[in-house]
């Protein structure tokens, strides 16, 4: 396989990228950047996370000419986070090359940017919104800019910027190189590209789906609107993600979803457009330094965002059309990780769930939440599930050993006699999950964490839900670099159960011995 210096990528930021430990370009990158350095107009589409962004921004600091202190190349993103993540990828390839970089987009100071742009600023980086601010006012001079890229344009469409994307355009010299990266290519995305690129060089990198299906489990969990919140935690305790984003499709159920989940003992935080952008900033910097397990999101963190580490992916409501379903669980399974994306669905949404079916060409599996006789939450198999056999976990990997058998106490396994080796299923011999006693129930007075030790990508520690962080086993979900996050305390333990409650169905549960026939202890 070609390096990047056979690629036309010059020595000294091959030289950069070395120092990163990345050496060899991806599928994306060997078929764009040589056309690209050539000058000539690209698009490219391509799986989300297979590294479209050093495609274009690889040949465009060579191109750059430090010595003129004008914009010489803008690049469009949909979201403040998209533009954000490109100008700390533009900014770590220009540390040893004199490129000066602005990031132009709302909820900043406009002030501070039109001081940036005064010292001369040679490659802007922006959201159509605020660019077209700066042009109004006429702080923002294009005339020079002879590179042009739209990032994830598809996006733009779906957000409404497709007018003032064009609005920019005009403003930026005929003459010019114009490239067009996204995942996927609608109908009025393929006419702005006829209108305002010349004889552009088509790249598809071959793959039936934007993302990486293979490494990403998707399974459908039907529930009624009402349960919908007590499934989603019961999935957490279950599979306790090391990060996950949860995607809610108003800002309203944002918020309420995260107080609930805060409320519970969650560390989650919440991410949407009425957040200021230095709140957004902080809560994405506690995301990705792992201070935060659970992010709950309007679809405006869905496009773009590559967090490292993020092993579940939960579409609390229904996307509104299937390129949004894509989108957002291309946030994990990324750079080869694997990844698990869940989503909650009534029967309203069954026309939603065929369509996504049809574009990601598969059968989802199927799961069903449900109350059993004692008032517990359970997962069964619902019939028209996925050609794959759902496992009793229901998740890519086990986190932790013994599965269940380690939950909410950290005490003694749950499993007894006559059950699944691995702690995770019921016994009929011994009549529950707890001691090997007739009828035996759920245990939970030994204390301790609650949930198993989970795994972590390597330079990590595994991180509780809940706050606790204990070493996870050898499988990891997430790529392989990353910053050991500090320690925190799990969850006290809980005690002893007691008397509890003696009435209702045969008596309660007896926390204190692990029975379904005691009474409910704490």
């Amino acid at each position: 396989m070609p390096g990047f210096k056979d690629l036309g990528v010059s020595e000294t930021l091959t030289g950069l990228l070395k120092g990163q430990g990345i050496v060899n370009p991806t599928p994306v990158q060997a078929e764009a950047i040589p056309p690209v350095v050539q000058g000539l107009d690209v698009i490219a589409r391509a799986k989300t996370g297979t590294g479209k962004t050093l495609a274009f921004l690889l040949p465009i600091m060579d191109k750059i000419r430090v010595e003129q202190a004008y914009p010489q190349s803008l690049i469009l993103a949909p979201t403040r986070e998209l533009a954000l993540q490109i100008t700390e990828e533009a900014r770590k390839l220009a540390r040893h090359t004199g490129v000066k970089i602005l990031a132009v987009y709302g909820g900043q100071d406009v002030e501070k940017q039109l001081r940036k742009l005064e010292g001369g600023r040679h490659l802007i980086i922006g959201t159509p919104g605020r660019l077209l601010d700066h042009l109004r006012r006429e702080t923002l001079d294009l005339s020079g800019v002879k590179m042009l890229v739209l990032d994830e344009a598809d996006q733009m469409l779906h957000m409404g910027f497709l007018e003032d994307v064009e609005t920019i355009i005009t403003a930026v010299p005929y003459r010019r190189q114009t490239m067009l990266f996204s995942a996927t290519m609608p109908d009025a995305i393929k006419r702005l590209a006829a209108n305002y690129m010349k004889e552009p060089l088509d790249i598809v990198i071959k793959g039936n789906s934007p993302i990486p299906l293979d490494n990403i489990r998707q399974q459908v969990v039907e529930c009624s609107d009402r349960n919908k919140e007590e499934a989603l935690i019961s999935m957490i305790e279950r599979d306790r993600p090391y990060l996950a984003m949860i995607f809610c499709r108003t800002k309203r159920r944002v918020s309420k979803l995260n107080e609930a989940l805060q409320a519970a003992g969650y560390a989650s935080d919440e991410l949407h457009g009425d957040l200021s952008q230095a709140k957004r900033e902080a809560v994405m910097k506690r995301f990705r330094e792992a201070k935060l397990q659970l992010l709950v999101a309007t679809d405006v963190a869905a496009r773009g965002l590559d967090v490292e580490g993020v092993t579940h992916v939960f579409n609390y409501d229904m996307p509104l059309d299937p390129d949004s379903y894509i989108h957002r669980i291309g946030r994990t399974g990324r750079a080869g990780g694997k990844g698990l994306a869940i989503t909650f669905a009534s029967p309203r949404d069954r026309a939603g769930l065929e369509d996504i079916e049809r574009q990601t060409a598969q059968r989802l599996e199927r799961r069903r939440y449900e109350k059993n006789e004692f008032g517990d939450g359970e997962f069964s198999s619902a019939p028209g599930g996925g050609a794959r056999a759902a496992r009793q976990d229901n998740a890519p990997e086990r986190r932790g050993s013994g599965g269940r058998g380690q939950g909410r106490s950290g005490g003694a396994p749950r499993a007894a006699a006559g059950s699944r080796p691995d702690g995770r299923g019921r016994s009929k011999e011994a009549g529950g999950w707890g001691a090997p006693a007739e009828k035996a129930g759920r245990s939970r007075s030994a204390g301790g964490n609650r949930g198993a030790a989970g795994s972590a990508p390597k330079g990590r520690e595994a991180a509780s839900p809940r706050g606790g962080r204990q070493d996870g086993p050898a499988f990891q979900y997430g790529p392989s670099k990353g910053k050991a996050a500090p320690a925190k305390g799990g969850k006290p333990g809980g005690g002893t159960g007691g008397a509890g409650r003696s009435g209702g169905r045969n008596g309660g549960r007896d926390n204190s011995s692990g029975g379904r026939r005691g009474g409910r202890g704490r």
